[in-house]
């Protein structure tokens, strides 16, 4: 199977719409929107609130499908796919990262890291290695034992970090990942997404913070469900 869309884009956008319904009213959180990311890109969704970032996010990450339009993931149009691919998709290709963590909090930070294993259906012994490997890339192999409620902020979202690379996807999506950590904490986190970067994933983060948007290559800005500019920063 072909690993990008028919125009050689990793990720391919065309024409979507997105409509909720809202009681007896309809909100048109995408109008038409056409973007492309490529393959080991680093970008930064930004936009005042209702702008669509959350819903292209959502449509990004697999969690939702589109009103109507295209969208190209890996040579796949997943508009048309079913509800099991998407599943597979989401958890074999795309790591997730969010502002509220969303760790288990009785589990320890290595049984956390360990979970999108699981559902892949890996050994015990495989889900190990790789969850403590992937600890050791956010620099928490000493806390593995430790719970979430054992760890500070900035930890916390390392060991989210860690379980959103655990599976070595291709795309990682990261919401507001820094919006609930002070201004060092915040820094310590983006360097970590530079280096995730670095070893050649796309990173595609949404923000509010300008300066957190600066880490990035390029700055897709939205207002009214539609692209007001798209910056590309460096090569």
């Amino acid at each position: 199977m072909s690993t990008l869309s028919p125009n050689g884009h990793l990720i391919e956008m065309r024409d979507l719409v997105k409509i909720y319904k809202v009681g007896s009213e309809q909100v048109h959180a995408l109008r038409g929107l056409n973007m492309a990311i490529g393959s080991n890109e680093y970008l930064a969704i930004m936009g005042p609130s209702g702008s669509g970032k959350s819903t292209l996010m959502n449509l990004i990450g697999c969690l939702d499908t589109p009103t109507s339009g295209d969208y190209y993931l890996a040579g796949e149009n997943v508009a048309r796919l079913s509800d099991g691919r998407l599943a597979e998709i989401r958890n074999q290709r795309i790591g997730f990262v969010f502002q509220t963590f969303n760790l288990l909090p009785r589990a320890t930070a290595l049984h956390n890291v360990e979970l999108p294993l699981i559902y892949a259906g890996l050994k015990a012994s495989v889900r190990h290695r790789r969850a403590k490997e992937a600890l050791a890339v956010v620099g928490l192999e000493d806390r593995m034992h430790h719970r979430p409620n054992e760890l500070s902020g900035g930890q916390r979202q390392r060991v989210a970090i860690a379980r959103a690379i655990v599976t070595n996807p291709s795309i990682i999506l990261a919401d507001e990942p820094t919006g609930n950590l002070d201004t060092k904490t915040g820094a310590e986190i983006m360097k970590i997404f530079d280096q995730i970067y670095g070893a050649g994933n796309t990173i595609v983060l949404v923000t509010h913070e300008e300066d957190i948007a600066r880490h990035t290559g390029r700055i897709v800005r939205l207002r009214d469900g539609q692209i007001e500019s798209d910056e590309m920063r460096r090569a």
